[in-house]
Order: structure tokens, then C-alpha cells, then sequence
């Protein structure tokens, strides 16, 4: 029966390579995505701008805010809430 399913859907084979390949972008995506690293690297940017000069206080605190509210989704999607685990 392998050999026969085989041969039946093997014109099939162009779709399910097109669909796993479509599945492997999608993950790669959701990991850059979802990944704390940059939100990071861009707070500690938005630090050495504040420092250089380059922005003032107000503009340094919005984009902060916002950095660390992206950053606290993240974490929060790494680590589901202890509520939901219990029994």
C-alpha cells in the first residue's frame, strides 16, 4: 500500500513541499519575532542616545515605555501565567 499511496499523490508533492516550506518561514518568523534580544539591544541604544545628547528625558521616557511594555509581553509569553497551570 506504501508504494501504491505513494505513486497516487506523488503529483501532490510540489503542494506538500510548498506547504512545509511556507511552515518553516512562519516559524522562523514567530521566533524573530517573538524574541527579547532586540527590544533589548534597543533599550540599550535609546540609554547611549540619551547619554550622547542625541534625544531629551521626555522623548528617552515615551520610547522607553514603550520598549519595556514590548518586553513585558514577551516575557509573558515565555512564561504563561502560574494560574493557568494549576491543577
Amino acid at each position: 500500500m506504501g508504494l501504491l499511496t505513494g505513486l497516487l499523490t506523488f503529483p501532490l508533492a510540489p503542494v506538500r513541499a510548498t506547504v512545509w516550506a511556507a511552515e518553516q518561514i512562519t516559524a522562523a518568523a514567530e521566533r524573530e519575532h517573538y524574541d527579547p534580544a532586540p527590544v533589548r539591544r534597543a533599550l540599550a541604544e535609546l540609554e547611549q542616545d540619551l547619554l550622547a545628547g542625541r534625544i531629551d528625558e521626555d522623548a528617552y521616557d515615551r520610547r522607553e515605555d514603550e520598549l519595556l511594555d514590548r518586553l513585558a509581553q514577551l516575557e509573558r509569553r515565555e512564561r504563561p501565567d502560574e494560574r493557568r497551570r494549576a491543577p
